[in-house]
């Protein structure tokens, strides 16, 4: 066998391995579309670049995707980006190549995310970017000596030398691009892993929803098990890719700015601040907390749906809305282990701000020390993400869970961090009184707007002006049905409406009494989706991760904002 075939064979093996992987792993609909969206822009990317020979921006921009996504959607878009761009610039025995070291780039990108926890900064992630370049050129280089006629170690030398000066270009290409948008590109695509991290498998026997009908699937999260319909295949994907690559587009990026570093220090009990009065189980909760006890799973933890694999996110939520309702997660067991042994167990997944500062609000609903939670003191890590203007990450949606982690230790309202914290988030508010996921300027939604409406009255914000405005968003955000949409012109859906519910509450508005033009309140909408099984259905028209959904409804349902 000749040195090129064999070489062939071996990559073409690597990338089998690669798609196989990934369509075992069974990503969910909209995280494919979101996949395929970023493969067609890296390969117009490289397109629109032909005139400049090895300058590139597929290069930082699959680093970003893996970093800020994970291994599969990086080596995706790494290896879709290099075949989709070639059938413009010429398909040949490199593609295979390109494809796999580009994907390797992707994979290399999820790694330096998880060493790292995300949390580099511009420069880093620009000089990251910069070795993927060098390293992914080596590999052509490699593919370029075994096609020679010489295969010796002296050979491969040579190739590497007379491409040096192309390597080195792209190599300072890649860290420009990444330096231009690294931070920004990794902060967009941390949100869209937040919100779409959910894998579905068929359900035998799903629920009965209120107004009829079911789709037979549910939600497995994002490490759940496989099931045997409903593939969305690689052809497909690349389908999408295709389809996509005239539409494709990624919205509003803002800039990043330097933090500060506050020393974090525990706070005894007696200072802490007493927690609001949960509400007693009442028949009209006892359905959901019968629901959601009956979905713990025998390792203590909670999945997306009954049965699905524990995970740090859907076992969180849970030990926040069972608190909410009066029980103790601390001393619910199954088979042995509570909810905060799970807890425990999963925080070595914990892998950014986000992550903290939810378990450090699961933390106090169990009545445990964050402050050295599985080894790790998760308040001072909080507390360094903080930056000179105030924000965490320069995100209205993390600086919000941040006051409400700080709070939740302990920390009141004076205290400088969360008042920095405070102020920066009332300059993001919009004209139309909403904030939105990030900064001033993006589409306002009610999510947000419930969020960071419940931090400023933590933080004891003052501006009324700031508070009545947020207020009159969710006010006029509410929709016929008596529910709440994540934003104007969608569907309503429970954990909008929970969000609103909350930030009312903070506000000092009866939810019980907001009927817009003589809808339902928002309260009787929540529990118009509650299932015979006592989950609650995340919308008319879906039942996706009824754990989640149901413990977030609970919360609202019972009356409590953040911190519970």
């Amino acid at each position: 066998m000749s040195w090129p075939l064999a070489s062939f064979l071996l990559v073409a093996l690597g990338l089998a391995a690669g798609w196989l992987y990934y369509e075992r792993a069974r990503p969910s609909a909209r995280m494919v579309a979101v996949v395929a969206t970023l493969a067609a822009v890296a390969a117009l990317g490289r397109d629109a670049f032909v005139a400049l020979p090895d300058v590139k921006p597929i290069t930082a921009m699959t680093l970003v995707v893996g970093y800020a996504l994970g291994p599969l959607q990086g080596f995706s878009v790494g290896a879709l980006g290099m075949f989709v761009s070639n059938i413009l610039l010429g398909q040949g025995p490199y593609t295979p190549w390109q494809m796999a070291a580009w994907g390797m780039v992707g994979l290399g990108g999820a790694a330096l995310g998880r060493l790292s926890g995300r949390r580099l900064g511009r420069v880093g992630l620009a000089l990251s970017c910069a070795l993927a370049a060098g390293a992914a050129k080596e590999v052509m280089n490699l593919y370029t000596w075994t096609i020679g006629a010489s295969h010796t170690p002296a050979a491969l030398l040579a190739t590497a030398g007379a491409a040096a000066p192309f390597d080195i270009t792209d190599a300072v290409a890649s860290f420009l691009f990444g330096l231009a948008f690294g931070p920004e590109l990794a902060r967009l695509l941390g949100r869209m892993r937040s919100r779409m991290g959910i894998t579905w498998v068929q359900d035998d026997a799903p629920p009965a929803r209120p107004g009829g009908g079911g789709s037979g699937l549910r939600p497995a999260g994002p490490a759940g098990p496989l099931g045997g319909r409903g593939r969305l295949s690689t052809p497909r994907a690349l389908c999408v890719a295709g389809a996509t690559i005239a539409a494709a587009a990624l919205a509003s990026l803002a800039g990043l700015g330097p933090h500060e570093i506050a020393r974090a220090r525990s706070i005894p009990t007696e200072r802490r601040p007493a927690a609001t009065p949960p509400a007693k189980v009442s028949v009209s909760l006892a359905s959901q907390v019968s629901y959601l006890l009956a979905a713990q799973n025998s390792d203590g933890g909670f999945g997306a749906a009954r049965g699905q694999r524990s995970s740090e996110l859907f076992t969180a939520w849970s030990a926040m809305g069972l608190a909410a309702a009066g029980r103790s997660p601390a001393k619910l067991r199954r088979s042995g282990h509570s909810v905060l042994d799970s807890l425990l167990r999963e925080a070595s997944t914990l892998s950014g701000l986000g992550d903290d500062e939810r378990t450090i609000l699961a933390a106090r609903a169990c009545g445990a020390s964050a402050y050295s939670f599985a080894g790790a003191n998760l308040v001072a890590q909080v507390l360094r993400a903080q930056r000179g203007d105030g924000s965490f990450n320069r995100q209205v949606n993390l600086t919000a869970f941040a006051i409400f982690a700080l709070r939740a230790v302990g920390h009141s309202a004076a205290f400088s961090p969360i008042r920095r914290a405070a102020g920066w988030i009332e300059r993001q508010q919009n004209a139309d009184g909403g904030y939105s996921f990030s900064v001033r300027g993006t589409p306002s939604d009610v999510d947000d707007t419930g969020a960071a409406l419940q931090a400023l009255v933590d933080a004891r914000a003052r501006n009324a002006r700031a508070l009545a405005a947020a207020l009159g968003f969710l006010l006029r955000s509410q929709r016929p049905d008596g529910g709440y949409p994540q934003r104007a012109g969608s569907e309503s859906n429970a954990q909008s409406t929970a969000w609103a519910v909350q930030g009312l509450l903070a506000a000092g508005r009866d939810p019980a009494t907001v009927r817009r033009h003589g809808s339902r309140s928002p309260l009787a909408y929540l529990q118009s989706l509650t299932a015979p099984d006592g989950s609650v259905h995340y919308s008319r028209t879906s039942a996706q991760t009824p754990v989640w959904v149901t413990a977030q409804a609970l919360i609202a349902l019972a009356r409590r904002t953040f911190p519970v």
